[in-house]
């Protein structure tokens, strides 16, 4: 009788593409992972800024904002979060207040996908810290976890700092320093013992 190995469960990790990957998705990216389960893995890109910021977002969905938003919100760029249902808004957030579509990552960081959120950051009473991705990253079962035996990503355990606090053009090297790593080290031969 075997036993099965336990599940990879990447929730509330960064997967870092390899240097070597030269994917034009996903290249160069951080995608922190919102949740993995037997469905697969859904994630966010958190360092592939567009060219709307969410002022521009909130005046296409119609938001009013409040006048005492913050300037630094509003000028925030919204992510590539990935080219699944890039047509839609997902928001990374501190967890506080109940939204109609919210998944608990973990006490720093809640997903939600429902609109409730932004009207709330819009009224200046919505989570205070918050990320904007249109669309999201996603694999079917079985599909990361090859990825990554192939050479394609790292994986670390998420650090929210680098989620929300830092300038969207150092979160690469922020989450490879989590490994220790430097990336100009890195080879994208797989080794096998």
């Amino acid at each position: 009788m075997s036993m099965a190995a336990p599940a990879l469960n990447l929730a509330n990790h960064f997967l870092i593409a390899m240097p070597s990957m030269q994917d034009p998705v996903f290249g160069g990216t951080v995608v922190y992972v919102c949740e993995h389960n037997e469905n697969g893995v859904l994630g966010v890109v958190i360092n592939k800024p567009t060219d709307m910021t969410m002022q521009v977002l909130f005046d296409r969905i119609e938001l009013d904002v409040a006048s005492s938003l913050d300037r630094h919100v509003a000028d925030e760029p919204i992510m590539f979060g990935g080219p699944v249902q890039d047509d839609r808004g997902f928001v990374l957030h501190t967890p506080g207040a109940r939204y109609s579509s919210s998944l608990t990552v973990t006490e720093e960081v809640a997903f939600t996908t429902s609109i409730d959120v932004l009207e709330a950051v819009a009224r200046g009473s919505g989570p205070r810290r918050v990320l904007v991705s249109i669309g999201y990253s996603g694999w079917s079962p079985g599909q990361l976890e090859d990825e990554i035996s192939r050479n394609g990503w790292l994986t670390v355990g998420a650090d929210a700092r680098i989620l929300f606090d830092l300038p969207v053009e150092e979160r690469y090297m922020a989450a490879m320093k989590l490994l220790g790593i430097d990336p100009l080290m890195l080879t994208s031969e797989a080794g096998h013992a």
